[in-house]
């Protein structure tokens, strides 16, 4: 088998396998359709060395991607080289001895309170979709949901009785998440007044429905999200996972437990839960550098 017949492989047992998200295996499928034009596609993937990949690495980041995105990539790589191993395709990992892009770990950029309070308040009452857009906010903020966790969020994984959700993670992982007292009535206000009115209703199984019948994209919601920003007067470049962001940071804040918090947001690693506690503690140093007279 060829470089590209492999690679057809590994993706067929991410999807199969590993159960990965269909964005998660559209990334994976880029990253190593770069590999592919970059070697020899047709060729034999025993031919590829260390000062190949090491190149292709190298010419990632003179075309300017960023350390983030070339590691990303490298990750991809090595998982490839790991199964091609595995597989006894090849003998060795020729990724083993290639260094990972120096990054710097990111802090996350939340809302204020402020600010969450404004785009809450603002989708209209008074309209079916307002009522359903008010209903999704409230529940991306209330629950921490992804927002592919969101768009595929089916009715029975709502559990109206003791308020929460149920969403299907990465890797095909389930978890239950609380969902709140008054996320949990802007949607008992949705399904009884809006969804019933939908074309889609009684074929669909997703919880939100757009206005043709269909589950929601994550496009369109990302487009829904910043015109309600805008509308609201928020400057401050917003996204889904931005609400993800101030959800556990805000819980941080208000002293909730690191672990609670890495179960509900569905880290697999404590460590990846561990940056919210940099940005709930930098509030806490603004507020004692603002009101300290010492400071």
């Amino acid at each position: 088998m060829d470089v590209l017949s492999w690679i057809d492989a590994y993706l067929d047992h991410l999807r199969v396998e590993r159960a990965l998200a269909r964005n998660t295996l559209e990334a994976y499928a880029r990253d190593l359709g770069e590999l592919a034009k970059h070697v020899d596609g047709e060729g034999d993937p025993k031919a590829i060395d260390p000062a190949q990949v090491l190149d292709f690495v190298l010419a990632a980041s003179r075309r300017g991607k960023s350390a983030r995105s070339s590691a990303r990539q490298l990750s991809a790589v090595r998982g490839f080289f790991k199964f091609l191993v595995r597989e006894k395709a090849i003998a060795a990992d020729p990724s083993e001895l290639v260094e990972r892009p120096k990054l710097g770990r990111k802090l996350p950029r939340v809302l204020s309170y402020d600010e969450v309070d404004r785009l809450l308040a603002a989708p209209p009452n008074d309209s079916p979709k307002g009522i359903r857009d008010s209903a999704m906010i409230h529940l991306m903020y209330a629950s921490g949901l992804r927002v592919s966790e969101l768009c595929g969020l089916a009715l029975g994984e709502l559990d109206r009785r003791v308020g929460t959700v149920s969403p299907l993670g990465k890797g095909g992982k389930r978890r239950v998440v609380p969902v709140g007292q008054v996320a949990l009535e802007r949607i008992e206000r949705y399904l009884e007044l809006v969804r019933p009115l939908n074309k889609g209703a009684t074929k669909d199984k997703h919880l939100f429905l757009s206005p043709r019948g269909t589950r929601l994209t994550r496009q369109g919601l990302w487009k829904l999200l910043k015109a309600y920003a805008r509308a609201c007067g928020i400057v401050t470049p917003i996204s889904p996972h931005k609400l993800r962001h101030s959800f556990a940071t805000h819980l941080l804040r208000g002293g909730a437990d690191l672990r609670a918090v890495q179960a509900m947001l569905g880290h697999a690693d404590l460590g990846t839960t561990e940056i919210y506690t940099r940005v709930a503690q930098d509030h806490v140093r603004a507020a004692f550098e603002r009101a300290h007279p010492r400071a």
